[in-house]
């Protein structure tokens, strides 16, 4: 029987506040790997607190590629992310070591892995009237378009996603067919490493549930506003650019717009964390490939290393190939 000859990558996955990084950290001690971020709101500068990215000093003594590698007034996809993490992946393994790529953007790993989709290229005048008709009804029944035309991209994309929601009945103007027709006949590329994939997932959503709380309340003390402040004194920033959507950031910049109230602000701000967070998770459940880790178990680190010490130590071999 064959054997599987490619480099090895690792992927730790798992819904915001799950303990990721820290995770990422602990096995970085003790294995030979290169930390990847694959966050969409990590790769903007200038955005630290709001998106929980790991300050100076852990990213000193553990480096993590692709951070700070956009200002916030550039867009960034998942086109974008394959482009860049495929050739700091070829370094890593050139090296000698195996990447370990860490995040929450699911995303991103999809299409890392499994490469993208043939969709048409934007066109700006669909997006113009599509952005018109959302500033007039908003973007919650915009996506309730998007259910009654294309109900599985619906169920996969958040209601105030504008970005994506904006993407998918832009594609179906163009096309005159259904985006999750589209991807499911995407691109199928070889991903030229095997991997490891681990993903926590907490038994207990409560216990998520309020390390999420928690996290925003620590965000909030450490000057999340002042950092918000900052992006829109800039004055070439604003509601509709994708790094400005981001959880937090959204209803940051609605509360300093005087819409809501300090006590509204934090109550939606926690609120959409943990919608996040729950599509996350249902994104983790599909895939079958994944090594699940409850984070909130003793001993997360050791079960993990574990793992990792038998995928780095046994070679894989390949049936029916």
């Amino acid at each position: 029987m064959p054997i599987d000859t490619r480099p090895l990558a690792i992927f730790v996955m798992g819904p915001t506040a799950s303990g990721k990084t820290a995770l990422a950290c602990e096995l970085s001690e003790r294995f030979t790997l290169d930390l990847v971020s694959v966050d969409s709101a990590l790769v903007y500068r200038g955005m630290d607190i709001g998106t929980a990215k790991p300050d100076a000093a852990t990213l000193a003594r553990y480096p993590h590629a692709l951070i700070d590698i956009r200002d916030p007034g550039q867009p960034y996809s998942a086109a974008d992310f394959r482009a860049d993490a495929l050739p700091v992946m070829r370094q890593i393994s050139a090296r000698g070591r195996v990447p370990l790529l860490v995040g929450g953007t699911g995303l991103y790993f999809r299409a890392l892995q499994q490469g993208l989709s043939d969709l048409p290229e934007a066109d700006p005048a669909i997006r113009a009237q599509l952005s018109a008709e959302a500033e007039r009804i908003g973007w919650p029944a915009m996506h309730a378009r998007l259910a009654q035309r294309d109900p599985l991209a619906a169920t996969r994309i958040g209601c105030n996603d504008a970005q994506r929601v904006q993407r998918a009945l832009e594609v179906i103007e163009l096309t005159g067919r259904p985006l999750s027709e589209l991807q499911s006949g995407g691109a199928t590329a070889h991903f030229p490493w095997r991997v490891l994939k681990l993903a926590l997932l907490p038994a207990d959503r409560r216990v998520l549930h309020e390390r999420i709380a928690q996290r925003f309340d620590t965000m909030l003390a450490a000057g999340f506003l002042d950092e918000v402040r900052a992006l829109r004194a800039r004055g070439d920033l604003h509601a509709e650019l994708p790094a400005i959507r981001a959880v937090g950031y959204r209803q940051a910049w609605e509360h300093l717009d005087g819409l809501t109230d300090p006590a509204e602000f934090r109550d939606r701000a926690i609120f959409a964390t943990r919608q996040l967070a729950k599509r996350q998770i249902t994104w983790l459940r599909s895939d079958y490939g994944a090594r699940l880790f409850d984070p909130d178990r003793p001993s997360l680190g050791a079960r993990a290393a574990d793992a990792v010490q038998l995928f780095l130590g046994t070679p894989a071999r390949l049936a029916g190939r």
